[in-house]
């Protein structure tokens, strides 16, 4: 293999047949290429499914109210469901070894000014634990907390973008806002990586707002937390715990699946990464082929090769050139262009992936990527195949006889 003779012959054969030579590199080159882009674009679909879940607490359950679809007990169908304050402290109680938070949630939206500046916004009355179901980060101040939704404090926490838009270089911490008629304190600001439409809320004690809606005790929303440690079919038994809990106490059909419904993270996450690995599978299914396409083309190239030099082997056997020899000399020819065209179509596919970043952003891909692992591997396998497709048509030269060889034009 390290025979000096031998390198310089594949180096005499590749400066006379430069263009096969290129030719059969850029084939494999191009194979590994597309390969390694293909799958880290699989690899930035994942990311962009995961990215979604990732601002949102994802051992969550959002409960909306809707319309019952059967009649039951000697309710109508089409009836509207509401739920109350009594509805969170009966989860509360009944589920103590499946809860971690739970908090109401009551929307509004309405103008907000502060002085000479306004703007619509959506008003959320929550309690303090919603906090955790969206990740809340808060920059300055604090958030709301348990004595706020006791007292049911006229206190705002607002979003970055609301600061930005009604303070402009002002502080708004301690600052007074009208918040559709009532006065509020503004106690914090609040950042979220979800976007610009999450940073145009103002969080205020859910409590607060059911005083000014004539003190009432209906929300239009529960979110609610679930122990992580319960794990994934945890969460799903819990599900169907509450759904049958909240069918007994709103008295709706056990099989009325439309009197409310309730969005499970957890489910929703394992779908889309369930989706998302099965997107993954048929992108490294293309990409696959694109690796048997390189291997064929170098097949196709070494077969012309071999049948170009039959002449050059019949003298080299006539002057007594062993079989294994000439097999040697035509597989480490093939191998040296397969691992050096390789190498370089694999650097040039993770650079650039590396370049990509967010640049395809809109088209559901974040930051592909492709593990070395695989790169590497893929590399190797194309090598092998590489060496096999030089192998096959030298093994079949250098059973031909001499005098055969010499004659062949």
């Amino acid at each position: 293999m390290f025979n000096r003779d031998n390198w310089k012959e594949i180096f005499e054969t590749i400066q006379k047949n430069k263009l096969r030579t290129f030719l059969s590199g850029f084939t494999v080159a191009l194979g590994i290429l597309i390969f390694v882009v293909l799958y880290g674009f699989g690899n930035g679909l994942i990311n962009t499914f995961n990215e979604f879940f990732e601002d949102d607490a994802t051992n969550t359950f959002y409960i909306f109210p809707g319309r019952t679809s059967k009649p039951y007990k000697g309710y109508k169908s089409n009836r509207q469901i509401e739920f109350d304050n009594s509805d969170i402290a009966d989860i509360e109680e009944s589920f103590p070894l499946f809860l971690e938070y739970i908090s109401p949630r009551v929307d509004r939206s309405g103008l907000v000014k502060y002085k000479n500046e306004s703007n619509n916004y959506t008003t959320r009355g929550v309690s303090e634990s919603y906090q955790f179901a969206e990740k809340t980060m808060i920059m300055k101040g604090r958030y709301l907390n348990l004595e706020d939704i006791k007292d049911k404090t006229k206190y705002a926490v607002i979003g970055r973008l609301v600061e930005q838009d009604l303070f402009k270089n002002e502080n708004a911490l301690g600052k007074y806002i009208d918040i559709a008629g009532s006065a509020f304190k503004v106690i914090g600001v609040f950042q979220d990586d979800a976007g610009d439409d999450e940073e145009r809320r103002i969080y205020i004690p859910y409590t607060t707002r059911q005083l000014i809606e004539k003190n009432t005790d209906k929300i239009d929303q529960i979110a609610l937390g679930f122990k992580p440690e319960i794990g994934y079919a945890g969460a799903m038994a819990f599900e169907r715990k509450l759904g049958d809990f909240l069918r007994e106490k709103k008295i709706i059909d056990p099989n009325d699946e439309r009197g409310f419904f309730i969005r499970n993270v957890a489910d929703q996450l394992k779908q889309n990464q369930q989706f998302a690995g099965v997107l993954q599978i048929i992108v490294a299914f293309v990409a696959f082929g694109t690796i048997i396409a390189g291997i064929i083309g170098i097949s196709n190239i070494m077969v012309f090769v071999v049948k170009e030099r039959t002449k050059e082997i019949g003298i080299r056997k006539a002057l007594g050139a062993t079989p294994k020899s000439v097999i040697s000399t035509i597989l480490l020819e093939s191998v040296f262009i397969t691992t050096i065209s390789g190498i370089i179509g694999m650097v040039l596919g993770v650079a650039m992936l590396s370049s990509l970043g967010d640049a395809l952003k809109d088209y559901f891909i974040t930051n592909p990527f492709i593990n070395m692992g695989t790169a590497i591997f893929a590399t190797i396998v194309l090598i092998f195949f590489g060496g096999l497709a030089g192998y096959i048509p030298a093994r079949r030269a250098a059973k031909i006889k001499p005098i055969v060889a010499l004659r062949d034009e």
